[in-house]
Protein backbone atom coordinates (compact mmCIF):
# COMPACT_ATOMS: atom_id res chain seq x y z
CA UNK A 1 0.00 0.00 0.00
CA UNK A 2 1.12 3.53 -0.65
CA UNK A 3 2.41 4.74 2.69
CA UNK A 4 2.95 8.21 1.30
CA UNK A 5 -0.67 8.72 0.24
CA UNK A 6 -1.83 12.16 1.31
CA UNK A 7 -4.69 14.60 1.05
CA UNK A 8 -4.47 18.31 0.48
CA UNK A 9 -4.98 20.40 3.62
CA UNK A 10 -5.22 24.13 4.34
CA UNK A 11 -3.14 26.44 2.18
CA UNK A 12 -2.23 23.57 -0.15
CA UNK A 13 -0.33 21.60 2.51
CA UNK A 14 -0.44 17.83 2.34
CA UNK A 15 -2.03 15.94 5.21
CA UNK A 16 -1.07 12.25 5.44
CA UNK A 17 -4.05 9.93 5.14
CA UNK A 18 -4.94 7.89 8.19
CA UNK A 19 -4.50 4.12 8.02
CA UNK A 20 -8.21 3.46 7.35
CA UNK A 21 -8.28 5.90 4.45
CA UNK A 22 -5.09 4.45 2.98
CA UNK A 23 -6.65 0.99 2.91
CA UNK A 24 -9.90 2.16 1.32
CA UNK A 25 -8.25 4.35 -1.30
CA UNK A 26 -5.75 1.65 -2.22
CA UNK A 27 -8.41 -1.05 -2.58
CA UNK A 28 -10.61 1.30 -4.60
CA UNK A 29 -7.76 2.27 -6.91
CA UNK A 30 -6.70 -1.33 -7.49
CA UNK A 31 -10.16 -2.89 -7.82
CA UNK A 32 -12.21 -0.27 -9.67
CA UNK A 33 -10.61 -1.01 -13.09
CA UNK A 34 -11.88 -4.62 -12.87
CA UNK A 35 -15.52 -3.70 -12.13
CA UNK A 36 -17.89 -3.08 -15.04
CA UNK A 37 -21.18 -1.28 -15.44
CA UNK A 38 -23.61 -3.72 -17.06
CA UNK A 39 -26.55 -2.99 -19.31
CA UNK A 40 -28.62 -5.99 -20.41
CA UNK A 41 -31.76 -6.49 -22.47
CA UNK A 42 -34.19 -9.35 -22.61
CA UNK A 43 -37.79 -10.35 -22.04
CA UNK A 44 -39.74 -11.01 -18.88
CA UNK A 45 -42.01 -14.02 -18.31
CA UNK A 46 -44.85 -12.19 -20.01
CA UNK A 47 -42.77 -11.72 -23.15
CA UNK A 48 -42.32 -8.01 -22.56
CA UNK A 49 -38.99 -6.34 -23.25
CA UNK A 50 -37.00 -5.56 -20.15
CA UNK A 51 -33.79 -3.69 -19.54
CA UNK A 52 -31.55 -4.23 -16.57
CA UNK A 53 -28.42 -2.72 -15.16
CA UNK A 54 -25.93 -3.47 -12.44
CA UNK A 55 -22.28 -4.20 -11.91
CA UNK A 56 -19.97 -7.12 -12.67
CA UNK A 57 -16.47 -8.19 -11.66
CA UNK A 58 -13.89 -9.57 -14.09
CA UNK A 59 -12.54 -12.79 -12.56
CA UNK A 60 -10.58 -14.36 -15.44
CA UNK A 61 -8.11 -12.81 -17.83
CA UNK A 62 -10.16 -13.98 -20.82
CA UNK A 63 -13.16 -11.84 -19.99
CA UNK A 64 -15.44 -13.88 -17.72
CA UNK A 65 -17.32 -11.71 -15.22
CA UNK A 66 -19.38 -12.41 -12.12
CA UNK A 67 -22.65 -10.67 -11.39
CA UNK A 68 -26.04 -11.42 -9.84
CA UNK A 69 -28.61 -13.67 -11.49
CA UNK A 70 -31.31 -11.07 -10.83
CA UNK A 71 -29.31 -8.48 -12.79
CA UNK A 72 -29.34 -10.57 -15.98
CA UNK A 73 -32.67 -12.37 -15.49
CA UNK A 74 -34.32 -13.03 -18.84
CA UNK A 75 -31.37 -11.58 -20.74
CA UNK A 76 -28.99 -13.18 -23.20
CA UNK A 77 -26.70 -10.29 -24.03
CA UNK A 78 -25.84 -6.70 -23.29
CA UNK A 79 -22.86 -4.45 -22.84
CA UNK A 80 -20.19 -3.69 -20.25
CA UNK A 81 -18.32 -0.45 -19.70
CA UNK A 82 -15.20 0.08 -17.60
CA UNK A 83 -13.68 3.07 -15.87
CA UNK A 84 -10.86 3.35 -18.44
CA UNK A 85 -13.39 3.88 -21.23
CA UNK A 86 -13.30 0.30 -22.51
CA UNK A 87 -16.67 -0.92 -23.76
CA UNK A 88 -17.59 -4.38 -24.93
CA UNK A 89 -20.63 -6.43 -25.82
CA UNK A 90 -21.27 -9.30 -23.43
CA UNK A 91 -23.07 -12.62 -23.56
CA UNK A 92 -24.81 -14.19 -20.58
CA UNK A 93 -23.03 -17.53 -20.14
CA UNK A 94 -25.23 -18.82 -17.35
CA UNK A 95 -27.29 -17.78 -14.35
CA UNK A 96 -28.40 -19.57 -11.21
CA UNK A 97 -31.36 -17.94 -9.51
CA UNK A 98 -31.03 -20.10 -6.40
CA UNK A 99 -27.58 -18.70 -5.57
CA UNK A 100 -28.20 -15.31 -7.24
CA UNK A 101 -24.98 -15.73 -9.19
CA UNK A 102 -24.43 -15.35 -12.93
CA UNK A 103 -21.49 -15.45 -15.30
CA UNK A 104 -21.21 -13.20 -18.36
CA UNK A 105 -18.37 -12.95 -20.87
CA UNK A 106 -16.95 -10.06 -22.87
CA UNK A 107 -16.91 -10.53 -26.65
CA UNK A 108 -13.81 -8.35 -27.00
CA UNK A 109 -10.96 -7.10 -24.84
CA UNK A 110 -11.68 -6.53 -21.16
CA UNK A 111 -9.45 -5.57 -18.21
CA UNK A 112 -7.47 -8.25 -16.40
CA UNK A 113 -8.97 -10.27 -13.58
CA UNK A 114 -9.50 -9.19 -10.01
CA UNK A 115 -8.20 -11.59 -7.37
CA UNK A 116 -10.81 -13.82 -5.73
CA UNK A 117 -10.43 -14.40 -2.00
CA UNK A 118 -12.10 -16.71 0.52
CA UNK A 119 -15.05 -15.48 2.56
CA UNK A 120 -14.54 -18.32 5.03
CA UNK A 121 -11.64 -16.33 6.49
CA UNK A 122 -13.70 -13.20 7.21
CA UNK A 123 -14.33 -12.08 10.77
CA UNK A 124 -17.04 -9.88 12.22
CA UNK A 125 -15.70 -6.35 12.52
CA UNK A 126 -13.28 -6.74 9.62
CA UNK A 127 -12.97 -3.85 7.18
CA UNK A 128 -14.52 -4.42 3.74
CA UNK A 129 -14.84 -2.21 0.69
CA UNK A 130 -17.72 -2.33 -1.80
CA UNK A 131 -16.94 -1.28 -5.38
CA UNK A 132 -19.61 -1.03 -8.04
CA UNK A 133 -20.96 1.07 -10.86
CA UNK A 134 -24.46 2.09 -9.78
CA UNK A 135 -26.27 3.84 -12.62
CA UNK A 136 -23.00 3.94 -14.54
CA UNK A 137 -21.20 6.02 -11.90
CA UNK A 138 -17.80 4.43 -12.40
CA UNK A 139 -15.83 3.38 -9.38
CA UNK A 140 -18.51 4.05 -6.76
CA UNK A 141 -16.88 3.07 -3.47
CA UNK A 142 -18.25 2.58 0.02
CA UNK A 143 -16.52 1.08 3.03
CA UNK A 144 -17.57 -0.43 6.32
CA UNK A 145 -17.20 -3.54 8.38
CA UNK A 146 -18.52 -7.08 8.33
CA UNK A 147 -21.43 -6.77 10.73
CA UNK A 148 -22.60 -10.36 10.51
CA UNK A 149 -21.67 -13.73 9.05
CA UNK A 150 -23.76 -16.80 8.38
CA UNK A 151 -26.86 -14.81 7.48
CA UNK A 152 -29.54 -16.47 5.35
CA UNK A 153 -31.12 -15.07 2.19
CA UNK A 154 -34.26 -16.88 0.91
CA UNK A 155 -34.45 -17.30 -2.87
CA UNK A 156 -36.92 -18.94 -5.22
CA UNK A 157 -36.89 -20.14 -8.82
CA UNK A 158 -40.07 -21.72 -10.11
CA UNK A 159 -41.18 -24.45 -7.71
CA UNK A 160 -37.82 -24.53 -5.96
CA UNK A 161 -37.08 -22.60 -2.83
CA UNK A 162 -33.64 -22.37 -1.33
CA UNK A 163 -31.81 -20.50 1.35
CA UNK A 164 -28.43 -19.01 0.45
CA UNK A 165 -26.41 -19.69 3.57
CA UNK A 166 -23.35 -17.89 4.91
CA UNK A 167 -24.40 -14.59 3.35
CA UNK A 168 -22.18 -11.70 4.43
CA UNK A 169 -23.88 -8.77 6.16
CA UNK A 170 -22.07 -5.45 5.89
CA UNK A 171 -22.77 -1.89 7.00
CA UNK A 172 -21.21 -0.43 3.86
CA UNK A 173 -23.91 1.49 1.99
CA UNK A 174 -25.10 -0.38 -1.11
CA UNK A 175 -27.08 1.23 -3.90
CA UNK A 176 -29.34 -0.80 -6.23
CA UNK A 177 -26.83 -0.51 -9.07
CA UNK A 178 -24.16 -2.02 -6.83
CA UNK A 179 -25.76 -5.44 -7.37
CA UNK A 180 -23.13 -7.68 -8.94
CA UNK A 181 -20.27 -5.49 -7.76
CA UNK A 182 -17.32 -6.52 -5.65
CA UNK A 183 -17.01 -6.77 -1.89
CA UNK A 184 -13.30 -6.84 -1.10
CA UNK A 185 -11.13 -7.28 1.97
CA UNK A 186 -8.32 -4.93 2.95
CA UNK A 187 -5.93 -6.72 0.57
CA UNK A 188 -8.23 -6.06 -2.41
CA UNK A 189 -9.34 -9.69 -2.74
CA UNK A 190 -12.96 -10.17 -3.81
CA UNK A 191 -14.68 -12.06 -0.98
CA UNK A 192 -18.28 -11.43 -2.02
CA UNK A 193 -20.65 -10.30 -4.76
CA UNK A 194 -22.99 -7.58 -3.53
CA UNK A 195 -26.58 -8.68 -3.91
CA UNK A 196 -29.13 -6.80 -1.84
CA UNK A 197 -29.95 -3.86 0.32
CA UNK A 198 -31.71 -5.35 3.35
CA UNK A 199 -32.50 -2.06 5.10
CA UNK A 200 -30.99 1.21 6.18
CA UNK A 201 -27.30 0.58 6.77
CA UNK A 202 -27.55 -3.14 6.00
CA UNK A 203 -26.14 -4.73 2.85
CA UNK A 204 -25.79 -8.37 1.87
CA UNK A 205 -23.24 -10.12 -0.32
CA UNK A 206 -23.01 -13.65 -1.71
CA UNK A 207 -19.76 -15.13 -0.34
CA UNK A 208 -16.91 -16.33 -2.51
CA UNK A 209 -16.13 -19.71 -0.99
CA UNK A 210 -15.74 -23.36 -1.96
CA UNK A 211 -19.47 -23.85 -2.61
CA UNK A 212 -19.93 -20.77 -4.76
CA UNK A 213 -16.71 -21.44 -6.67
CA UNK A 214 -18.23 -24.78 -7.62
CA UNK A 215 -21.39 -23.05 -8.82
CA UNK A 216 -19.33 -20.55 -10.82
CA UNK A 217 -17.29 -23.32 -12.47
CA UNK A 218 -20.49 -25.18 -13.38
CA UNK A 219 -22.02 -22.04 -14.92
CA UNK A 220 -18.88 -21.49 -17.00
CA UNK A 221 -18.93 -25.08 -18.25
CA UNK A 222 -22.64 -25.87 -18.60
CA UNK A 223 -24.48 -22.55 -18.41
CA UNK A 224 -26.77 -23.83 -15.67
CA UNK A 225 -26.64 -25.59 -12.34
CA UNK A 226 -28.36 -28.95 -12.05
CA UNK A 227 -29.13 -29.74 -8.44
CA UNK A 228 -30.55 -32.73 -6.68
CA UNK A 229 -33.95 -31.95 -5.17
CA UNK A 230 -35.25 -33.34 -1.87
CA UNK A 231 -38.22 -31.12 -1.17
CA UNK A 232 -37.98 -30.08 2.43
CA UNK A 233 -37.61 -26.79 4.28
CA UNK A 234 -35.80 -26.70 7.60
CA UNK A 235 -34.17 -24.54 10.23
CA UNK A 236 -31.22 -25.15 12.60
CA UNK A 237 -32.40 -26.35 16.01
CA UNK A 238 -30.43 -27.32 19.15
CA UNK A 239 -30.51 -31.02 19.91
CA UNK A 240 -31.87 -32.28 23.22
CA UNK A 241 -29.02 -32.45 25.70
CA UNK A 242 -29.02 -36.23 26.00
CA UNK A 243 -28.88 -36.59 22.20
CA UNK A 244 -26.17 -33.95 21.92
CA UNK A 245 -24.10 -35.74 24.58
CA UNK A 246 -24.54 -39.09 22.82
CA UNK A 247 -23.79 -37.87 19.29
CA UNK A 248 -21.36 -35.02 20.00
CA UNK A 249 -23.55 -32.86 17.75
CA UNK A 250 -25.04 -29.61 19.03
CA UNK A 251 -27.66 -28.87 16.34
CA UNK A 252 -29.79 -30.60 13.75
CA UNK A 253 -32.11 -29.42 10.98
CA UNK A 254 -35.74 -29.22 12.10
CA UNK A 255 -38.06 -30.04 9.19
CA UNK A 256 -40.56 -27.18 8.92
CA UNK A 257 -42.21 -28.33 5.69
CA UNK A 258 -42.17 -31.39 3.43
CA UNK A 259 -43.29 -30.72 -0.15
CA UNK A 260 -46.04 -33.14 -1.17
CA UNK A 261 -44.92 -35.74 -3.69
CA UNK A 262 -41.24 -34.84 -3.29
CA UNK A 263 -38.41 -37.32 -2.64
CA UNK A 264 -38.46 -36.26 1.02
CA UNK A 265 -42.19 -36.99 1.19
CA UNK A 266 -41.81 -40.40 -0.44
CA UNK A 267 -38.96 -41.29 1.90
CA UNK A 268 -41.20 -40.87 4.94
CA UNK A 269 -39.68 -37.72 6.37
CA UNK A 270 -42.24 -35.68 8.29
CA UNK A 271 -42.71 -32.14 9.45
CA UNK A 272 -41.18 -31.89 12.92
CA UNK A 273 -38.42 -34.44 12.29
CA UNK A 274 -34.98 -33.31 13.42
CA UNK A 275 -32.48 -34.35 10.73
CA UNK A 276 -29.11 -35.33 12.22
CA UNK A 277 -27.16 -36.81 9.31
CA UNK A 278 -27.41 -37.31 5.56
CA UNK A 279 -25.12 -39.61 3.63
CA UNK A 280 -23.24 -40.20 6.88
CA UNK A 281 -22.42 -36.49 7.30
CA UNK A 282 -23.71 -34.28 10.09
CA UNK A 283 -26.48 -31.87 9.18
CA UNK A 284 -26.78 -28.75 11.32
CA UNK A 285 -28.10 -26.27 8.75
CA UNK A 286 -29.73 -26.05 5.35
CA UNK A 287 -26.29 -25.45 3.88
CA UNK A 288 -25.03 -28.81 5.19
CA UNK A 289 -27.82 -30.52 3.28
CA UNK A 290 -27.62 -28.35 0.17
CA UNK A 291 -23.92 -29.02 -0.37
CA UNK A 292 -24.77 -32.72 -0.74
CA UNK A 293 -27.36 -32.01 -3.42
CA UNK A 294 -25.41 -31.44 -6.60
CA UNK A 295 -25.81 -33.38 -9.83
CA UNK A 296 -23.95 -36.50 -8.70
CA UNK A 297 -26.60 -37.13 -6.02
CA UNK A 298 -29.46 -37.41 -8.52
CA UNK A 299 -31.00 -40.88 -8.43
CA UNK A 300 -28.57 -42.09 -5.78
CA UNK A 301 -30.10 -43.39 -2.52
CA UNK A 302 -29.37 -40.97 0.31
CA UNK A 303 -29.64 -42.27 3.86
CA UNK A 304 -31.08 -39.70 6.25
CA UNK A 305 -31.10 -40.14 10.03
CA UNK A 306 -33.62 -38.08 11.97
CA UNK A 307 -34.86 -37.77 15.54
CA UNK A 308 -38.63 -38.32 15.80
CA UNK A 309 -40.49 -38.39 19.11
CA UNK A 310 -37.23 -39.14 20.93
CA UNK A 311 -36.27 -42.08 18.69
CA UNK A 312 -33.76 -42.33 15.85
CA UNK A 313 -35.34 -43.01 12.46
CA UNK A 314 -33.46 -43.96 9.27
CA UNK A 315 -35.05 -43.28 5.88
CA UNK A 316 -33.81 -43.56 2.31
CA UNK A 317 -34.49 -40.63 0.00
CA UNK A 318 -33.71 -40.66 -3.72
CA UNK A 319 -33.09 -37.06 -4.91
CA UNK A 320 -34.50 -35.96 -8.25
CA UNK A 321 -33.01 -33.57 -10.80
CA UNK A 322 -33.92 -29.93 -10.51
CA UNK A 323 -32.82 -27.54 -13.25
CA UNK A 324 -33.26 -23.99 -12.04
CA UNK A 325 -34.35 -21.37 -14.57
CA UNK A 326 -32.10 -18.37 -15.13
Amino acid sequence: MAADAAAEGPAGTEVPLDAYSRVVTTVARELAPHVAALQVTGTDRGGRRREGSGSAVVFTDDGFMLTNAHVVAGSGSGSAAFADGTRTSIDVVGADALSDLAVVRARSAAPSAAVLGDAEKLQVGQLVVAVGNPLGLFGSVTAGVVSGLGRSLPTRAGRAGRVIEDVIQVDAALNPGNSGGALADAAGRVVGINTAVAGVGVGLAIPVNASTRRIIATLMKDGQVVRAYLGLVGAPTPLPRQVADRTGQAEGLRVAEVIGGSPADRSGLRTGDLVLTADGQRVSSAHDLQRLLFAESIGRPLQVTALRNGAMVDVIAVPEALVTPS
